[in-house]
């Protein structure tokens, strides 16, 4: 039996964790059982705790449908649709090739878009688990089969856009802990939690287009460590390696361009070379995007230089020299603003979201103040060897690569523009939160710090983006959700029209079509209320109109169209049904009505001239009520159009001949 003298002093031998039960002992408990092997190696659970983590927050992501340009990328690109027998086109042409030759236009963007690796993903999916389109052999003009679809795709693209955004983030962990943070894993592990759950990145992942921005990120990290494997054991494959990587991240997205300054400034901080070394080591980088830019003039040349007239694609058009700078430098405190603050997100920031500015305003000169001085600590930091100079230079590189100030992006801003700053701005504040924790001098205090603020931002960031997800199910919902974002939107209230036109064709909103179709046309007539020349409005207030019944409308506004874009390939169509439409009125009301089926008929033609059948009936009418000259022009139309129509010949044998 042990005496109660014998127990005190027992208890004297007990670690200190197990004297109270306090909650900070409790997280003192935790800290010792975890952060001891985290200091040594990479804690298993670590990467773990990012892959649970980054797949639960973007798991109601993987039921989405398509949205925004995952249209014109993906479902209508005829590239993808081939399969893996449409990527020497995908690697040959620009990124938007095939939506160019379907709207008969040219290079609409500045520039060009180069990034064929992404879309290269989209044609694989296609051939593994997809419909290919058949494909034509000029030799024979034999096509081949098309092969069933037996699964959707759209499931199968967002699971993946999610896995190759974990991935990027655990394979970003391994970097930062074995070459930058070795001493220090906490920083690592804040940064990659900052970077995985930042609501900002929901475009970048719930809208499957902007894979390009994941595999560019993926690929430039997977450079920078078998760079730095290079380094440590000057291993040649390592160096292959690692400009092989790179350009895939230039293939990605042109933003790899940036790491020709990145590599010598990561090199200088994170090693003992002296300046000069770090920029040699780069000097075979320089050869690989040498390779790029040859590859991508070849292929999109200078891209859409000429100033585009539509605002939507430039901007700034409307703007005065001295607006366009105050504006384009007064945009990069957005970018910071949601950055520190991500709400509310928009899918679309263009023409008339965010208003010219001018020098006047405080915010312009405060934006300018705040730059340089980051410009300025990047500078100082560097000579210092201090990791944040890379952090700010990558965060200012890309920043600067997307703000309009080097070229005209044909776009305002946008989400997944700041995509790649961000991790700059992630490693910035997790540097920052390591300093609030080390001021505690307890380490439990530590813990519990440390831990609340992970909580508490966790549970923030992850209801804003797990809403932001099912806004992002299909252009309906975006746009519906967006146009209370960002009212003054010329495209978001042209979106949102067509997503209330979309609604009202369901058949279980049958009792509410003609309130959906109002709605509609609300925020259609406030599109080309803001953008007077944006087709797209007037297509769509037409076919409201059309819905409505409302034919002479509907033709009004497609007579604007057609002074804007007479080609338009949907302008074309909506005539053409119009005028079928028309058409089938005439044939109804037939001999009871023969003026009224006159005149539909003329109104056929109006909009398709070229229809012979038309001219046909309508010189059938005229001949019933006794207008001889007008059946006889509406035949000799038809025989114009249709020389072997044997019923106009009929026809024409049987008028009166014509006076003298």
């Amino acid at each position: 039996m042990v005496s109660k003298k014998e127990v005190s002093s027992e208890q004297k031998k007990l670690p200190l964790r197990f004297k109270k039960a306090s909650a900070f002992n409790i997280f003192g408990s935790l800290n010792r059982l975890l952060f001891p092997s985290f200091k040594n190696q990479i804690g298993w659970w670590a990467p773990f705790i990012l892959l649970i983590l980054g797949f639960i927050l973007y798991a109601n992501s993987f039921k989405n449908q398509y949205a925004l340009d995952d249209g014109i990328v993906i479902q209508k690109n005829e590239y993808v649709k081939r399969g893996i027998r449409g990527i020497p086109k995908i690697l040959s042409t620009d990124a938007y090739d095939s939506f160019y030759n379907q709207m008969n236009a040219k290079q609409q963007l500045s520039g060009g878009r180069y990034r064929p690796l992404s879309v290269v993903t989209f044609a694989i999916e296609q051939e593994l688990f997809g419909t290919k389109e058949a494909v034509v052999n000029k030799d024979n003009n034999a096509a081949e089969e098309k092969t069933a679809s037996w699964v959707d795709l759209a499931f199968i693209r967002h699971f993946l856009n999610v896995a190759f955004y974990v991935l990027s983030v655990i394979v970003l962990f391994y970097f930062l802990r074995k070459f930058i943070f070795k001493e220090n894993p906490l920083i690592a592990f804040i940064a990659c939690l900052i970077f995985l759950i930042h609501p900002i990145h929901t475009e970048v992942v719930a809208n499957i287009k902007s894979r390009d921005e994941i595999l560019s990120f993926l690929f430039t990290i997977l450079t920078f460590i078998s760079l730095f494997r290079y380094q440590q054991s000057k291993e040649k494959k390592q160096l292959i390696f690692s400009l092989l990587f790179y350009f895939f991240a230039l293939l990605s997205k042109e933003y790899a361009i940036t790491l020709l300054l990145l590599i010598p400034i990561l090199l200088y901080t994170k090693t003992l070379l002296s300046l000069k070394e770090s920029f040699v080591k780069t000097i075979p980088f320089f050869i690989v995007a040498i390779v790029y830019l040859f590859i991508r003039f070849s292929v999109v040349g200078k891209g859409g230089a000429f100033d585009n007239p539509d605002v939507l694609n430039n901007p700034f058009k409307f703007a005065t020299a001295s607006e366009k700078w105050a504006t384009k430098i007064e945009l990069l405190n957005h970018y910071l603003k949601l950055l520190f603050y991500p709400q509310p997100l928009s899918s679309d920031y263009s023409y008339n979201t965010i208003p010219y500015i001018s020098f006047a305003s405080k915010w312009v000169w405060a934006s300018i103040f705040i730059h340089l001085s980051m410009i300025v600590a990047a500078v100082v930091l560097f000579f210092k060897r201090n990791i944040l100079s890379f952090a700010l230079a990558f965060y200012l590189l890309h920043l600067f690569l997307i703000s309009n100030l080097i070229m005209d992006l044909g776009a305002t801003m946008g989400e997944r523009l700041i995509y790649h700053s961000s991790f700059g701005f992630s490693l910035i504040i997790a540097v920052f939160i390591n300093w609030i924790l080390s001021i505690a001098s307890d380490k439990n205090i530590k813990l519990f710090i440390g831990a609340t603020i992970a909580l508490f931002t966790i549970i923030f960031c992850g209801r804003i983006i797990m809403e932001r997800n099912a806004q992002w199910k299909n252009d309906t919902t975006l746009f519906i959700a967006d146009v209370k974002t960002v009212p003054n939107s010329a495209l978001v209230n042209g979106n949102a029209g067509k997503a209330y036109l979309d609604l009202s064709e369901k058949p279980e909103n049958k009792l509410l079509e003609k309130e959906l179709i109002i709605k509609a046309i609300y925020h259609l007539k406030k599109s080309v209320c803001i953008h007077k020349e944006y087709v797209n409005g007037y297509l769509n207030i037409g076919v409201a109109y059309f819905k409505l019944k409302n034919y002479d409308k509907a033709r009004a506004s497609w007579d604007i169209v057609k002074n804007i874009y007479p080609n338009n390939p949907f302008l074309k169509n909506n005539l053409k049904l119009m005028g079928s439409t028309y058409f089938n009125d005439a044939m109804t009301m037939g001999s009871k009505h023969p003026l009224e089926a006159l005149k539909l008929l003329e109104k056929a033609l109006e909009v398709s001239p070229q229809n012979a059948d038309y001219w046909y009936n309508l010189g059938g009418v005229s001949y019933t009520v006794g207008d001889f000259e007008k059946a006889r022009n509406a035949w000799k139309n038809t025989l114009l159009l249709d020389p072997n129509n044997m019923e106009a010949k009929q026809g024409m044998s049987a008028l009166p001949p014509k006076n003298k």
